[in-house]
């Protein structure tokens, strides 16, 4: 019986640090996701930004110049 409870305490040792592992890992990966998300939010914008940049380009190349 005394062996049992020492194996459960084991185990159980075992377990919290895994879980505690687990977690650690998990805050990084919410981090790291936080992260990329704002990345992926900066790009966006500054694809917006290019492609109306682009659009004012071709609109001025298509104008005729003032003289005509």
């Amino acid at each position: 019986m005394n062996n049992d409870i020492k194996n459960l305490e084991e185990i159980t040792s075992f377990l919290q640090k895994e879980l505690s592992q687990i977690s650690d890992e998990v805050f990084n990966q919410q981090s790291e996701i936080a992260n990329l998300k704002n990345e992926v939010t900066k790009l966006k914008k500054r694809i917006i930004e290019l492609q109306q940049e682009l659009e004012t380009n071709i609109d001025k190349g298509n104008q005729i110049p003032p003289h005509y």
